[in-house]
Protein backbone atom coordinates (compact mmCIF):
# COMPACT_ATOMS: atom_id res chain seq x y z
CA UNK A 1 0.00 0.00 0.00
CA UNK A 2 2.48 2.48 0.79
CA UNK A 3 4.51 1.60 -3.03
CA UNK A 4 0.90 2.76 -4.42
CA UNK A 5 0.82 5.91 -3.05
CA UNK A 6 3.63 7.90 -4.93
CA UNK A 7 2.70 6.58 -7.60
CA UNK A 8 -0.98 7.36 -7.40
CA UNK A 9 -0.06 11.28 -6.37
CA UNK A 10 2.64 11.37 -9.41
CA UNK A 11 -0.76 10.46 -11.54
CA UNK A 12 -3.18 13.25 -9.49
CA UNK A 13 -0.26 15.82 -10.06
CA UNK A 14 0.02 14.70 -14.25
CA UNK A 15 -3.77 15.13 -14.46
CA UNK A 16 -3.88 18.15 -12.62
CA UNK A 17 -0.85 19.56 -14.67
CA UNK A 18 -3.04 18.74 -18.72
CA UNK A 19 -6.04 20.33 -17.03
CA UNK A 20 -4.12 23.61 -16.16
CA UNK A 21 -2.59 23.29 -19.42
CA UNK A 22 -5.87 22.25 -21.39
CA UNK A 23 -7.56 25.45 -19.73
CA UNK A 24 -4.79 27.66 -20.87
CA UNK A 25 -4.94 26.50 -24.57
CA UNK A 26 -8.55 26.92 -24.19
CA UNK A 27 -8.48 30.29 -22.79
CA UNK A 28 -5.45 30.95 -25.40
CA UNK A 29 -7.79 29.92 -28.51
CA UNK A 30 -10.70 32.03 -27.31
CA UNK A 31 -8.34 35.50 -27.13
CA UNK A 32 -7.63 34.89 -30.31
CA UNK A 33 -10.72 34.36 -31.83
CA UNK A 34 -11.68 37.58 -29.97
CA UNK A 35 -8.96 39.45 -31.44
CA UNK A 36 -9.72 37.74 -35.41
CA UNK A 37 -13.57 39.03 -34.51
CA UNK A 38 -12.35 42.53 -33.30
CA UNK A 39 -10.30 42.69 -36.63
CA UNK A 40 -12.88 41.19 -38.84
CA UNK A 41 -15.52 44.03 -37.03
CA UNK A 42 -13.00 46.92 -37.57
CA UNK A 43 -12.17 46.35 -41.40
CA UNK A 44 -15.83 45.90 -42.24
CA UNK A 45 -16.11 49.14 -40.12
CA UNK A 46 -13.67 51.10 -42.20
CA UNK A 47 -14.75 49.63 -45.26
CA UNK A 48 -18.09 50.88 -44.72
CA UNK A 49 -17.75 54.27 -43.46
CA UNK A 50 -14.85 54.99 -46.30
CA UNK A 51 -18.21 53.98 -49.34
CA UNK A 52 -17.11 50.87 -50.01
CA UNK A 53 -13.05 51.12 -51.13
CA UNK A 54 -10.63 53.07 -48.29
CA UNK A 55 -10.05 52.78 -44.75
CA UNK A 56 -11.40 55.64 -42.32
CA UNK A 57 -9.08 58.44 -42.26
CA UNK A 58 -9.16 59.06 -45.30
CA UNK A 59 -10.86 62.57 -47.40
CA UNK A 60 -14.51 62.92 -45.87
CA UNK A 61 -17.07 61.67 -48.67
CA UNK A 62 -20.31 62.71 -49.22
CA UNK A 63 -22.02 60.51 -47.13
CA UNK A 64 -19.64 62.27 -44.49
CA UNK A 65 -20.53 65.35 -45.23
CA UNK A 66 -24.43 64.54 -45.28
CA UNK A 67 -23.80 62.86 -41.37
CA UNK A 68 -22.32 65.96 -40.38
CA UNK A 69 -25.17 68.18 -41.28
CA UNK A 70 -27.67 66.06 -40.12
CA UNK A 71 -25.80 66.09 -36.72
CA UNK A 72 -25.81 69.83 -36.69
CA UNK A 73 -29.23 70.07 -37.29
CA UNK A 74 -29.98 67.54 -34.42
CA UNK A 75 -28.12 69.72 -32.17
CA UNK A 76 -25.19 67.09 -31.85
CA UNK A 77 -21.49 68.27 -30.60
CA UNK A 78 -18.67 67.58 -33.12
CA UNK A 79 -17.73 64.97 -30.74
CA UNK A 80 -20.84 62.82 -30.84
CA UNK A 81 -20.78 63.66 -34.61
CA UNK A 82 -17.25 62.36 -34.47
CA UNK A 83 -17.88 59.29 -32.87
CA UNK A 84 -20.75 58.43 -35.45
CA UNK A 85 -19.06 58.43 -38.66
CA UNK A 86 -15.54 57.16 -37.30
CA UNK A 87 -13.95 60.52 -37.48
CA UNK A 88 -11.13 62.58 -35.34
CA UNK A 89 -13.29 65.45 -33.49
CA UNK A 90 -10.54 68.33 -34.87
CA UNK A 91 -11.33 66.98 -38.45
CA UNK A 92 -15.27 68.17 -37.87
CA UNK A 93 -14.46 71.08 -36.44
CA UNK A 94 -12.22 72.45 -39.50
CA UNK A 95 -14.54 70.73 -41.76
CA UNK A 96 -17.45 72.65 -40.26
CA UNK A 97 -15.02 75.31 -40.00
CA UNK A 98 -14.23 75.46 -43.60
CA UNK A 99 -17.65 75.62 -44.85
CA UNK A 100 -19.88 77.95 -42.99
CA UNK A 101 -20.38 77.27 -39.58
CA UNK A 102 -24.27 77.20 -39.07
CA UNK A 103 -25.30 77.35 -42.30
CA UNK A 104 -23.09 74.14 -43.22
CA UNK A 105 -24.47 72.15 -46.03
CA UNK A 106 -23.59 68.68 -47.63
CA UNK A 107 -23.53 69.60 -51.10
CA UNK A 108 -22.16 72.94 -50.87
CA UNK A 109 -19.03 72.08 -48.21
CA UNK A 110 -18.30 69.21 -51.35
CA UNK A 111 -18.20 71.69 -54.20
CA UNK A 112 -16.18 73.86 -51.83
CA UNK A 113 -13.59 71.07 -51.32
CA UNK A 114 -13.55 69.90 -54.95
CA UNK A 115 -12.89 73.62 -55.61
CA UNK A 116 -10.02 73.49 -53.28
CA UNK A 117 -8.54 70.68 -54.30
CA UNK A 118 -8.32 72.07 -58.22
CA UNK A 119 -6.85 75.44 -56.93
CA UNK A 120 -3.75 73.14 -54.88
CA UNK A 121 -3.35 71.22 -57.44
CA UNK A 122 -3.22 74.36 -59.87
CA UNK A 123 -0.70 75.84 -56.97
CA UNK A 124 1.50 73.07 -56.72
CA UNK A 125 1.83 72.54 -60.70
CA UNK A 126 3.02 76.36 -60.32
CA UNK A 127 5.11 76.07 -57.90
CA UNK A 128 3.63 78.59 -55.81
CA UNK A 129 2.37 76.65 -52.84
CA UNK A 130 6.10 76.54 -51.44
CA UNK A 131 7.17 80.22 -52.57
CA UNK A 132 9.11 82.22 -51.13
CA UNK A 133 5.84 84.07 -48.96
CA UNK A 134 5.19 80.71 -47.74
CA UNK A 135 8.81 80.18 -47.14
CA UNK A 136 9.29 83.48 -45.37
CA UNK A 137 6.07 82.49 -43.62
CA UNK A 138 7.72 79.20 -41.95
CA UNK A 139 11.33 81.12 -41.32
CA UNK A 140 9.60 84.04 -39.16
CA UNK A 141 7.21 81.35 -37.09
CA UNK A 142 10.34 79.22 -35.87
CA UNK A 143 12.09 82.51 -35.50
CA UNK A 144 9.40 83.62 -33.15
CA UNK A 145 8.93 80.38 -31.10
CA UNK A 146 12.52 80.71 -31.12
CA UNK A 147 12.22 83.64 -28.53
CA UNK A 148 9.75 82.07 -26.35
CA UNK A 149 6.20 82.54 -28.19
CA UNK A 150 4.13 79.26 -28.28
CA UNK A 151 4.78 77.45 -31.77
CA UNK A 152 0.55 78.05 -32.41
CA UNK A 153 0.70 81.58 -31.49
CA UNK A 154 4.05 82.28 -33.83
CA UNK A 155 1.86 80.61 -36.54
CA UNK A 156 -0.68 82.67 -36.03
CA UNK A 157 0.96 85.77 -35.59
CA UNK A 158 2.79 85.55 -38.71
CA UNK A 159 -0.17 84.78 -40.48
CA UNK A 160 -1.67 88.05 -39.38
CA UNK A 161 1.59 89.97 -39.96
CA UNK A 162 1.35 88.89 -43.61
CA UNK A 163 -2.01 88.96 -44.35
CA UNK A 164 -2.49 90.81 -48.26
CA UNK A 165 -5.89 92.53 -46.29
CA UNK A 166 -3.89 93.03 -42.93
CA UNK A 167 -6.33 91.02 -41.08
CA UNK A 168 -8.27 88.18 -41.14
CA UNK A 169 -11.04 86.36 -39.46
CA UNK A 170 -10.90 83.35 -37.30
CA UNK A 171 -12.78 81.28 -39.93
CA UNK A 172 -9.49 82.25 -42.30
CA UNK A 173 -6.84 81.67 -39.78
CA UNK A 174 -8.34 77.90 -39.37
CA UNK A 175 -8.38 77.84 -43.01
CA UNK A 176 -5.15 79.04 -43.73
CA UNK A 177 -2.89 77.28 -41.18
CA UNK A 178 -5.46 73.96 -41.43
CA UNK A 179 -5.37 74.16 -37.85
CA UNK A 180 -8.85 73.70 -34.98
CA UNK A 181 -11.05 76.76 -34.20
CA UNK A 182 -9.78 75.99 -30.83
CA UNK A 183 -6.45 76.07 -31.24
CA UNK A 184 -6.59 79.12 -33.06
CA UNK A 185 -8.63 80.61 -30.24
CA UNK A 186 -6.29 79.64 -27.61
CA UNK A 187 -3.13 81.37 -29.71
CA UNK A 188 -5.24 84.79 -30.13
CA UNK A 189 -5.89 84.94 -26.39
CA UNK A 190 -2.05 84.77 -25.96
CA UNK A 191 -1.40 86.99 -28.70
CA UNK A 192 -4.16 89.60 -27.07
CA UNK A 193 -2.57 89.14 -23.37
CA UNK A 194 0.60 90.27 -25.21
CA UNK A 195 -1.02 93.06 -26.64
CA UNK A 196 0.46 91.93 -29.71
CA UNK A 197 -3.20 91.34 -32.00
CA UNK A 198 -6.69 93.74 -31.95
CA UNK A 199 -10.22 92.87 -32.79
CA UNK A 200 -12.98 94.41 -34.26
CA UNK A 201 -16.39 93.41 -35.78
CA UNK A 202 -16.02 92.76 -39.71
CA UNK A 203 -18.49 95.17 -40.66
CA UNK A 204 -19.56 92.28 -43.70
CA UNK A 205 -20.16 89.46 -41.03
CA UNK A 206 -21.11 89.04 -37.50
CA UNK A 207 -17.68 87.71 -37.55
CA UNK A 208 -14.52 89.61 -35.87
CA UNK A 209 -11.40 90.54 -37.19
CA UNK A 210 -7.73 90.58 -35.95
CA UNK A 211 -5.12 92.36 -37.16
CA UNK A 212 -1.56 93.91 -35.95
CA UNK A 213 -1.81 97.07 -34.47
CA UNK A 214 -0.39 100.18 -36.18
CA UNK A 215 1.45 100.84 -32.43
CA UNK A 216 1.74 97.02 -31.65
CA UNK A 217 5.83 97.59 -31.23
CA UNK A 218 5.47 100.77 -28.96
CA UNK A 219 2.63 99.27 -26.84
CA UNK A 220 5.16 95.72 -26.82
CA UNK A 221 7.81 98.25 -25.28
CA UNK A 222 5.68 99.45 -23.00
CA UNK A 223 4.91 95.72 -21.45
CA UNK A 224 8.67 95.11 -21.87
CA UNK A 225 9.82 97.32 -19.93
CA UNK A 226 6.66 97.23 -17.13
CA UNK A 227 7.16 93.58 -16.59
CA UNK A 228 11.33 94.71 -16.27
CA UNK A 229 10.84 96.98 -13.74
CA UNK A 230 8.76 94.18 -11.78
CA UNK A 231 11.56 91.80 -11.94
CA UNK A 232 13.64 94.99 -10.74
CA UNK A 233 11.17 95.38 -7.82
CA UNK A 234 10.94 91.39 -6.83
CA UNK A 235 14.95 90.66 -7.01
CA UNK A 236 15.33 94.03 -4.76
CA UNK A 237 12.93 93.08 -2.44
CA UNK A 238 14.54 89.65 -2.42
CA UNK A 239 17.47 91.09 -1.72
CA UNK A 240 16.47 92.42 1.28
CA UNK A 241 14.73 89.45 2.63
CA UNK A 242 17.86 87.09 2.07
CA UNK A 243 20.43 89.39 3.00
CA UNK A 244 22.48 91.68 0.84
CA UNK A 245 25.63 89.72 1.69
CA UNK A 246 24.58 86.16 0.74
CA UNK A 247 25.06 84.22 -2.06
CA UNK A 248 21.05 84.85 -2.72
CA UNK A 249 21.43 88.42 -1.98
CA UNK A 250 24.67 88.89 -4.28
CA UNK A 251 22.67 87.13 -7.45
CA UNK A 252 19.47 89.30 -6.33
CA UNK A 253 21.42 92.23 -6.40
CA UNK A 254 22.60 91.87 -9.74
CA UNK A 255 19.69 90.64 -11.26
CA UNK A 256 17.94 94.20 -9.96
CA UNK A 257 20.72 95.91 -11.05
CA UNK A 258 20.75 94.66 -14.76
CA UNK A 259 16.28 94.67 -15.31
CA UNK A 260 16.91 97.59 -13.34
CA UNK A 261 19.12 99.59 -16.32
CA UNK A 262 17.11 97.98 -18.93
CA UNK A 263 13.76 99.67 -17.73
CA UNK A 264 15.94 102.98 -17.41
CA UNK A 265 17.30 102.28 -21.24
CA UNK A 266 13.48 101.17 -22.85
CA UNK A 267 11.88 103.79 -20.72
CA UNK A 268 13.97 106.79 -21.78
CA UNK A 269 14.54 105.63 -24.97
CA UNK A 270 11.33 107.00 -26.14
CA UNK A 271 10.28 103.93 -28.16
CA UNK A 272 7.41 103.61 -25.39
CA UNK A 273 6.04 106.85 -25.54
CA UNK A 274 3.13 106.75 -28.49
CA UNK A 275 3.37 110.76 -28.70
CA UNK A 276 7.37 110.47 -30.11
CA UNK A 277 6.36 107.38 -32.29
CA UNK A 278 3.42 109.60 -33.96
CA UNK A 279 5.82 112.65 -34.28
CA UNK A 280 8.38 110.10 -36.67
CA UNK A 281 5.96 109.01 -38.25
CA UNK A 282 4.50 112.51 -39.61
CA UNK A 283 8.07 113.48 -40.15
CA UNK A 284 8.70 110.09 -42.77
CA UNK A 285 5.29 110.85 -44.42
CA UNK A 286 6.41 114.47 -45.12
CA UNK A 287 10.23 112.89 -46.44
CA UNK A 288 7.85 110.70 -48.77
CA UNK A 289 6.09 113.38 -50.17
CA UNK A 290 8.63 115.75 -50.79
CA UNK A 291 6.66 118.54 -51.06
CA UNK A 292 3.94 120.80 -48.60
CA UNK A 293 1.10 118.79 -46.92
CA UNK A 294 -2.01 120.72 -45.18
CA UNK A 295 -2.97 118.98 -41.85
CA UNK A 296 -6.23 117.85 -44.08
CA UNK A 297 -4.19 115.87 -46.40
CA UNK A 298 -1.33 114.50 -43.65
CA UNK A 299 -4.42 113.41 -41.54
CA UNK A 300 -5.59 111.78 -44.54
CA UNK A 301 -2.90 109.71 -45.65
CA UNK A 302 -2.05 108.53 -42.02
CA UNK A 303 -5.53 107.64 -41.22
CA UNK A 304 -5.30 109.95 -37.96
CA UNK A 305 -7.91 111.92 -36.45
CA UNK A 306 -7.11 115.77 -35.86
CA UNK A 307 -6.11 115.29 -32.34
CA UNK A 308 -3.52 112.52 -33.04
CA UNK A 309 -2.11 114.54 -35.76
CA UNK A 310 -1.86 117.80 -33.36
CA UNK A 311 -0.19 115.76 -30.68
CA UNK A 312 2.05 114.75 -33.21
CA UNK A 313 2.80 117.88 -34.88
CA UNK A 314 2.94 119.62 -31.45
CA UNK A 315 5.45 116.90 -30.00
CA UNK A 316 7.45 117.83 -33.24
CA UNK A 317 7.92 121.10 -32.49
CA UNK A 318 9.04 120.85 -28.47
CA UNK A 319 11.47 117.98 -29.77
CA UNK A 320 12.81 119.16 -33.03
CA UNK A 321 15.48 116.63 -32.77
CA UNK A 322 12.54 114.00 -33.56
CA UNK A 323 13.00 115.18 -37.03
CA UNK A 324 16.76 115.45 -37.15
CA UNK A 325 18.36 115.78 -39.72
CA UNK A 326 15.35 117.59 -40.99
CA UNK A 327 13.36 120.66 -38.99
CA UNK A 328 9.59 121.05 -39.34
CA UNK A 329 8.24 124.22 -40.78
CA UNK A 330 4.73 125.44 -41.63
CA UNK A 331 3.61 128.27 -44.10
CA UNK A 332 0.06 129.46 -45.98
CA UNK A 333 0.61 125.89 -48.33
CA UNK A 334 1.41 123.67 -45.45
CA UNK A 335 3.88 121.54 -43.49
CA UNK A 336 7.02 120.86 -45.05
CA UNK A 337 10.29 119.36 -43.52
CA UNK A 338 14.03 121.62 -44.28
CA UNK A 339 17.49 120.32 -43.39
CA UNK A 340 19.05 121.47 -40.07
CA UNK A 341 21.24 124.51 -41.00
CA UNK A 342 23.16 123.50 -37.87
CA UNK A 343 24.50 119.86 -39.26
CA UNK A 344 26.43 121.34 -42.15
CA UNK A 345 29.00 124.37 -41.87
CA UNK A 346 28.72 127.18 -44.76
CA UNK A 347 31.82 125.58 -46.46
CA UNK A 348 29.96 122.36 -46.84
CA UNK A 349 26.83 124.01 -47.50
CA UNK A 350 28.66 125.63 -50.62
CA UNK A 351 29.83 123.20 -51.55
CA UNK A 352 26.54 120.89 -51.44
CA UNK A 353 24.91 123.82 -53.61
CA UNK A 354 27.85 123.48 -56.43
CA UNK A 355 27.64 119.63 -56.66
CA UNK A 356 23.72 120.14 -57.13
CA UNK A 357 24.37 123.20 -59.71
CA UNK A 358 26.93 120.59 -61.25
CA UNK A 359 25.01 117.89 -61.96
CA UNK A 360 21.73 119.83 -63.09
CA UNK A 361 24.23 121.45 -65.89
CA UNK A 362 25.33 118.16 -66.86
Amino acid sequence: MHDVLPVLSSRNATLRFKNRQRKLLEIHESLRGDVRKRNRMAVQRATSLSGGGGVAGGRLTMDDRRAIAAGIGDGLSYAEIARRIGRPTSTISREVARNGHGRYAADRAQQATRRRGRRSATHDARGESAGPAREFVDELTALLAGTGMPRMASRVFAGLITSPTGSRTSVELVSELRVSPASVSKAIGYLESMELVERRPDPRSRRERYSIGDDIWTRAVRTDSSAHAAVADAAQRGVVLFGAGTPAGIHLSRMATFFGDLTRQLRGSGLADPGIDDAMTAVAALGHARQPMTAQQLGTVLGWPQHRLDDAIGRLREQPALGDPFTLTEDHVGYRLEPRQDRLSADQRDAVRRASVGESRD
